[in-house]
C-alpha cells in the first residue's frame, strides 16, 4: 500500500526521486510512532528496529486526529524539530490519507481532514546585492575559471536550481535559449542574455578541447564526467570566499534567490518571474518580492504628501 502511494507520487504526480524519498522517510517515522502509541510493539524497542513493511489499512483505520497531534507533540518535544520540518512531515501524512480516501477509496472518511499545519515563520532568505554579485563574478579563480564563471553567470542570470544546472546537456542549448528540466520533469525554455552567451562561448572553447567521458553533459568535472552537485556547491563556496564574501551565509540556492531579487528590482513582474523560476504557484514566487529598507525609504519619499508640513 505504501509502495503504491509512493509510486503514485512519482509516476502520476511527477514528483522527483528526492521528494518521494523524503515522503518515504517521513511516513516510516510516523508509522513507527503509531505502532508504539498503539502498543503494537514494545515502547522499549529502538525506533530504528520497528518494522513498517507490515503497515496495512487496518492499522491506518485506527489512527485518529488526536493521534496525529500526539505525533506532532512528539516531534516538537522529543525530536526538537522546527516548524518547517514538522510541516513537511505532516504534509506527507495528509497526502497519504487524502490518497487513501479520494484516490483508492480504502478509507470511507478522512480522519485528519481538518489537521492544521504548524505555522512556519517566514524569514527573508539572504541574497547578494548587485555590487556583491559583480564582485563575485570578477573574483572567479581556480583550475576551471571558464567553467566556474559560466556556472555562476547562469545562476545569477537565469535563477537555476542546482539540480537543473547539473542536469544541463549540450543539446539543451539552442541559439540564445536553453531548455531546462525542472521539478517534476517539467520543461521550460529560458532566454540567454549577452552575459550568458559570452560566458558559454568562452567555456565551450575550453570544453571542446577536452576528451570527455560524458560528452552530453554541459558542465564537466575534473574527471571529464558530468559535474556533481557537491562539486558545484564547493566551487560556489570557494569563489564566494575569493570575493571576500562570507561563504557560510550563501549557497548556490542563494544565487538563485539573488537572480530573482535583481530581476524584480529591475522591473520584471512577478508573473514573468514565476515562469523564469519554474514555480507551479505564484505564491511560491512571492517569497522573492521582499524589499530592502532602501526601497521602503524611497517609497516614503515618493509619496505626494511627503513635503507637506504643518503651518505654525
Amino acid at each position: 500500500m505504501l509502495c503504491d502511494f509512493l509510486a503514485y507520487h512519482e509516476s502520476v504526480k511527477g514528483h522527483s526521486n528526492h521528494t518521494v524519498d523524503e515522503y518515504c522517510l517521513d511516513l516510516r517515522g510516523f508509522f513507527r510512532y503509531m505502532k508504539r502509541l498503539k502498543r503494537i510493539v514494545s515502547r522499549d524497542m529502538p525506533e530504528q528496529d520497528i518494522p513498517v513493511d507490515d503497515v496495512d489499512i487496518n492499522l491506518i483505520r485506527t489512527i485518529s486526529l488526536s493521534d496525529v497531534y500526539s505525533y506532532l507533540t512528539y516531534l516538537n518535544r522529543e525530536k526538537g524539530l522546527n516548524e518547517a520540518s514538522r510541516a513537511r512531515k505532516i504534509s506527507a501524512i495528509r497526502s497519504l490519507f487524502k490518497y487513501l480516501t479520494v484516490k483508492t477509496h480504502m478509507l470511507e472518511e478522512n480522519p485528519i481532514q481538518d489537521l492544521d499545519l504548524p505555522k512556519v515563520r517566514k524569514s527573508l532568505p539572504r541574497y547578494l546585492t548587485l555590487e556583491e554579485s559583480v564582485r563575485l563574478l570578477k573574483s572567479v579563480q581556480g583550475k576551471n575559471p571558464e567553467r566556474d564563471y559560466c556556472i555562476l553567470v547562469l545562476f545569477l542570470n537565469c535563477g537555476l536550481r542546482i539540480s537543473e544546472l547539473v542536469g544541463l546537456n549540450v543539446s539543451d542549448i539552442h541559439g540564445n535559449t536553453v531548455r531546462v528540466l525542472g521539478k517534476g520533469n517539467k520543461e521550460r525554455i529560458l532566454y540567454l542574455n549577452d552575459s550568458c552567451m559570452d560566458a558559454l562561448d568562452n567555456y565551450f572553447i575550453v570544453r571542446n578541447a577536452m576528451t570527455l567521458i560524458e560528452p552530453d553533459a554541459l558542465f564537466i568535472s575534473n574527471q571529464r564526467k558530468r559535474i556533481s552537485k557537491s562539486a558545484v556547491h564547493l566551487l560556489v563556496k570557494n569563489n564566494l570566499a575569493a570575493a571576500g564574501l562570507d561563504a557560510s551565509l550563501y549557497s548556490a540556492h542563494k544565487l538563485r534567490h539573488t537572480a530573482a531579487t535583481l530581476m524584480l528590482q529591475s522591473g520584471v513582474d512577478v508573473r514573468t518571474l514565476q515562469e523564469v523560476l519554474g514555480h507551479d504557484h505564484l505564491n511560491t514566487t512571492q517569497i522573492y518580492t521582499h524589499v530592502s529598507s532602501e526601497n521602503l525609504a524611497d517609497a516614503a519619499a515618493m509619496n505626494p504628501l511627503a513635503h507637506i508640513k504643518e503651518k505654525k
